[in-house]
């Protein structure tokens, strides 16, 4: 039962009229989420004697109950952590379910689909981050698996107050979701969205979180809830079998890497599009950016032609690694890159098509620890949402992660069983000669690389500190000629971009299209000086640290 939190004495208008400005967070200790209660969630590992894993793993599990418009405990995960001797990447995105062909989707959909539904249990494969927060507590965590989903455990039972970022995106998701398997009874209490300050409490997810954590995950894969999910699927007429879910694993992959202004940029290899950040920083280091005016139009022009150089050979190239034509080898060498850079215009915007390298509605969470373990991690039901489809006995809300995948016969990203899709969700991690420097993400779909390539610039290039190159404004390349901007863009910026042959809408709302960052920076010995962090305005989030 929910429980409304109206409260005669909190009749505001939570809209702020008022320019607010964060500060850097600076502790030896310190965990930056896009919600204030997972970021404590994690201080409390941190204080009971935990490390940044299972800081991170606290706060991702808290994630899924207080931001459920970006993920859920059907979600899927990504993360890149330094131990304090190396790093290690691990991808926990899902695969498909064994029944899923071409053949499978156009007997339902017609011949003519191109992709795999955007909504529904077709659009479902099997979520990954559940798997993810066992293999880091397993293989790097101090506290007992069980203790990380406390916290979560309790505001799913107890509830929380409703924030304003979180809310705006819940009720524009309603429209199209209210009638899908599970959605109005998992989210839509009294028949509506929450609002501002209202109560929301989630106790099926509350029941699946305690059956997570007495079975350390295997209640999730193989138990109570993979059951329970292929009846929900089954009832849906989707292909979801709790064999697929016991057959996954995640796996555990070495980060791929590119040089940029003596730091090196470590991204997860494909399928997922990190790949972007590095090609585009590739393209960038052959031209002075630093000695253009930091928020002027030669500068932002640049940037967004190399971006769009990345993503035309990400988009033609990027899938599952066995399935691709190239490698991402190939695909970052630098006489190649050096070549296409050589095809941008400093006065004309240009719509690029790929090259031939063998010639040449997510959060993001990071931690770090004074032992020096830091931790870059994302999680995300991809759409807002995701497929809207929400198992009802355990709170899963389940991610639409096989509409990434396309039904053209012999494309590198074609569905096939136990495939994984191309995928958007991608953590990052900065260092300068083999030691850390930064943990950090912006969360957005195709934003995320293009927001690392752009708070980079500003830090590395331009000097600018780890909140203030969150802070500014950003642009966000669509497609063809089409970009969106910020409204707080430099005005003169944006007429010269148009004038160049940018196709521009400049949109008004920041907490639409730019995606939301989180930084932690080491500031030296984690002991001594400890980290700054920085947590973006576009969210409800904090860094918080001690």
């Amino acid at each position: 039962m929910r429980l409304r939190g109206d409260n005669p004495r909190m009749k505001f208008d939570f809209r702020n009229p008022y320019l607010s400005t964060r500060l850097p967070v600076f502790a030896r200790n310190i965990v930056s989420t896009s919600h204030p209660l997972a970021a404590q969630a994690g201080l409390r590992m941190l204080y009971k004697g935990g490390n940044a894993v299972d800081a991170a793993v606290a706060a991702a599990a808290v994630m899924t109950i207080v931001e459920p418009v970006s993920n859920g405990l059907g979600s899927d995960a990504f993360c890149i952590l330094w131990d304090g001797k190396q790093l290690h990447g691990l991808n926990a995105s899902g695969r498909a379910p064994d029944a899923w062909t071409p053949e499978y989707f156009h007997r339902k959909y017609g011949a003519s689909a191109l992709n795999p539904p955007k909504r529904g249990i077709d659009s479902v494969t099997v979520p990954g981050a559940v798997a993810s927060w066992v293999a880091m507590s397993e293989r790097f965590g101090k506290l007992p698996f069980a203790d990380l989903l406390e916290p979560a455990i309790d505001i799913a039972e107890r509830g929380y107050l409703l924030p304003t970022v979180v809310q705006q995106k819940w009720a524009a998701a309603t429209g199209e979701l209210k009638t899908l398997p599970g959605f109005a009874q998992g989210f839509l209490p009294w028949g509506r969205a929450p609002e501002v300050g209202e109560l929301f409490q989630f106790k099926a997810a509350a029941r699946g979180l305690r059956a997570i954590a007495r079975s350390k995950g295997t209640a999730y894969y193989g138990g109570e809830i993979a059951q329970a999910i292929e009846k929900f699927s089954a009832g849906q007429g989707g292909a979801l079998k709790a064999s697929d879910f016991a057959r996954y694993k995640p796996e555990w992959v070495e980060p791929i890497a590119r040089n940029y202004r003596g730091h090196t940029l470590h991204e997860i290899p494909p399928n997922g599009q990190g790949i972007a950040a590095l090609i585009a920083l590739g393209i960038l280091e052959r031209f002075d950016v630093a000695g253009l005016p930091v928020d002027g139009v030669d500068s932002q022009h640049l940037q967004i032609e190399a971006m769009k150089l990345a993503f035309a050979d990400v988009y033609r190239y990027v899938a599952e690694p066995a399935s691709m034509e190239v490698t991402a080898a190939q695909m970052l060498d630098d006489a190649y890159l050096a070549s296409r850079a050589r095809l941008i215009d400093m006065k004309k915007a240009q719509d690029f098509g790929a090259g031939n390298p063998v010639k040449g509605g997510t959060i993001y969470l990071t931690a770090a620890d004074e032992s020096g373990m830091m931790v870059s991690f994302i999680q995300s039901n991809y759409m807002g949402f995701g497929s809207g489809c929400v198992e009802p006995e355990f709170g899963i809300s389940l991610q639409n992660r096989g509409h990434g995948f396309n039904l053209q016969a012999g494309s590198a990203n074609c569905v096939a069983p136990g495939k994984r899709p191309f995928h958007t969700i991608i953590p990052a991690f900065l260092t300068r000669d083999g030691q850390p420097v930064m943990s950090f993400g912006v969360m957005g779909a195709n934003m995320q690389p293009q927001g690392h390539m752009q708070t980079l610039v500003r830090m590395l290039d331009y000097g600018q500190n780890p909140q203030a190159a969150c802070d500014a404004p950003r642009w966000r390349y669509n497609a063809g000629l089409e970009i969106n901007v910020e409204s707080a863009m430099n005005p003169a910026t944006v007429q010269a971009l148009a004038q160049r042959g940018h196709r521009m809408e400049v949109i008004d709302d920041p907490y639409q299209d730019f995606g939301a960052g989180q930084f932690i920076w080491r500031a030296g010995d984690p002991a001594v000086q400890g980290y700054v962090a920085a947590s973006d305005p576009r969210r409800d989030g904090l860094a918080a640290g001690y």
